[in-house]
């Protein structure tokens, strides 16, 4: 991969340009019709069951060194782009800026969940 590439490729991994080449890919495939929040929300809740289906049954321990397998460490890591492709998509249909909103979750939190004095 050449120096300028894998700086194009640097750029396109913040937020916006995540979204902007899942809407891409989804549009080359005429797929955006299907885009729709109910079946988005959908398709997330499926991925994130998927990741949970890896964990299912294993003890705390093992569970703790999933990433010490290169086959389990891959499919985590699959599922895992999965989940975040499909939040992408959700937030950019609803106009929903994600980090703004996880931003904002934090300050509600740190309010009602006030950290004890030390």
């Amino acid at each position: 991969m050449t120096e300028e590439h894998e700086g194009e490729r640097a750029a396109e991994r913040d937020v916006a340009g995540l979204q902007r080449r899942l809407a891409e890919f989804a549009a080359a495939r005429d797929w955006g019709r299907y885009h729709t929040p109910k079946n988005l929300a959908a398709a997330l809740s499926v991925e994130a069951a998927e990741l949970v289906e890896i964990f299912q049954w294993l003890t705390p321990e093992e569970s703790e060194r999933v990433m010490a397998s290169p086959q389990s460490a891959h499919r985590v890591t699959d599922e895992v782009a999965d989940v975040l492709a499909y939040l992408l998509q959700f937030c950019e249909v609803l106009g929903i800026d994600p980090l703004a909103a996880l931003d904002a979750k934090i300050d509600r939190n740190e309010r009602r969940f006030p950290a004890p004095e030390a």
